[in-house]
């Protein structure tokens, strides 16, 4: 897993992601999705000629003001045709034919209570990180060798004082009237349940929280009350699919005595609500692909009882349905 960033938990993002293809057949030439604090508003696709705003109080959003026809001449017209020129002069700078596809993301964070603003944009070439641009430095920098003809190009005055407009002015502002729009949906909690898992006695205790909204949320493994680092392998915040998130934190076990155990604690936090979720380390709450259930027979004995009554009754068919599930 990759090490978790721990940002602000006042932190709101407005980001773009577009993906564009030349060659794949049963596939749009351009994709398009707007997201507000990791919410889709906005979903457009160049080739069905889809436009849509996928939450209601867009619209409020987009009134006495031409954002909308913006983001409709963005998806319906300037951007395919760039993306497609740059696809094509991609697969002659690497001497390819055949289908081929570009990714971007870009938008910006801004934190409301201390006002900073940081800018992101990113290109991927055939699923690879190709170029980005840091907006500290206000400078583009290569994430492969080849980007360098690009780098040369977009580092011109005019256009990196162009594109520092769009991330750190055009950007926050718009994101700023979002999220004021938004508010009401954008700044409702819910919060997770959270369960300590275990793939095999030997294997670390995962903490799992799934559920959660916003997305913006923190869970750290402390011991006396004191947050532990050692041992700790943070998960990334994920998305579920209906609009919450879930997200991991690892505990290795492997050096803690018995004793040691009620020490520790599992530390869930949401953005904008006071109360934390303290989940104590517990053998007895930890979940495993051997627990048991509250007939105290293992859940893997009663899945096999289930699995062979499946048999009898429906047939082998359902069978190969039914078996195989395990934990996350």
């Amino acid at each position: 897993m990759k090490k978790c960033i721990r940002r602000s938990l006042t932190t709101h993002s407005l980001m773009h992601f577009i993906t564009a293809s030349v060659g794949l057949p049963n596939f749009s030439e351009f994709l398009g999705v707007l997201a507000v604090d990791g919410v889709n508003v906005v979903y457009c696709d160049s080739s069905s000629k889809t436009f849509e705003t996928r939450q209601d109080w867009m619209e409020t959003a987009f009134k006495n003001n031409t954002q909308l026809e913006t983001y409709k001449n963005f998806c319906f017209k300037n951007q395919p045709v760039i993306f497609r020129s740059m696809i094509r002069s991609l697969r002659e700078l690497f001497n390819q034919s055949g289908a081929h596809f570009l990714q971007r993301t870009g938008g910006c964070e801004w934190d409301e209570n201390t006002g900073e603003v940081t800018g992101v944009i990113q290109y991927g070439y055939d699923g690879e990180g190709f170029i980005e641009f840091d907006s500290k430095t206000l400078t583009w920098t290569t994430l492969k060798p080849e980007a360098v003809i690009l780098q040369q190009a977009w580092n011109k005055e005019a256009l990196i004082t162009a594109t520092a407009a769009i991330v750190t002015a055009i950007c926050p502002q718009r994101l700023k009237l979002y999220v004021s729009t938004g508010k009401s949906f954008l700044q409702r909690k819910v919060l997770p349940s959270v369960s300590l898992l275990q793939k095999s006695p030997s294997s670390p205790i995962s903490c799992h929280a799934t559920g959660f909204y916003p997305h913006r949320a923190m869970m750290f493994w402390r011991k006396d009350g004191e947050e532990v680092h050692e041992g700790v392998d943070h998960g990334e915040i994920l998305p579920n699919n209906d609009e919450t998130s879930q997200m991991s934190v690892d505990l290795n076990v492997s050096s803690v005595t018995p004793e040691d155990w009620s020490r520790y604690e599992c530390v869930f936090q949401l953005s904008g609500v006071e109360d934390s979720i303290v989940t104590k380390l517990n053998k007895r709450v930890i979940r495993t692909n051997g627990m048991k259930n509250q007939t105290g027979v293992p859940i893997t004995v009663a899945v096999l009882v289930l699995v062979l009554i499946l048999i009898a009754v429906i047939g082998f068919a359902a069978y190969k349905k039914k078996k195989g599930e395990r934990f996350k």
